[in-house]
């Protein structure tokens, strides 16, 4: 062997000892002999802790898109290719139901079309809470 190696033996003897020191510390043995590690967590539902300060001034001006959506059909290629001027599509939706609110493609509400001074708007009738929106992407 050479010198560098001679060298590197007991740096490489102390390291062994020592991760197998804390192994045996770590480590607990169930009834099949396996080894495991305990682990702790901490109770995310926990309402005693201090809670935590959330400074939304941060994202506050950060842009969404919010979009309206009246309904939703599907077309073949074909009969999208003989769509013009005057053609009619029919959608997924009865009339007078309400339409969804979208921010970045969640539903986010239900509302209903109005006028307001010349222009169109959303009334919104229901909104979505955010545990059923949660409950949703699952």
């Amino acid at each position: 062997m050479s010198s560098e190696t001679d060298g590197a033996e007991p740096d490489w003897d102390s390291a062994l000892n020592e991760q197998d020191e804390a192994e045996k510390g770590l480590a607990e043995t169930n009834n099949q002999g396996e080894n495991y590690q305990a682990a702790e967590f901490q109770n995310l539902n926990d309402e005693s802790s201090t809670p935590v300060d959330v400074n939304l001034d941060v994202i506050l001006d950060v842009p969404v898109a919010l979009s309206m959506e009246i309904g939703r059909t599907q077309v073949s290629i074909r009969n999208l290719l003989q769509l013009n001027q005057g053609s009619v599509v029919e959608l997924d939706r009865l009339a007078g139901e309400p339409m969804d609110v979208l921010v970045n493609g969640t539903l986010i509400a239900h509302g209903e079309v109005v006028v307001v001074n010349e222009k169109f708007g959303i009334r919104l009738t229901d909104v979505i809470s955010p545990a059923e929106r949660v409950r949703k992407l699952k």
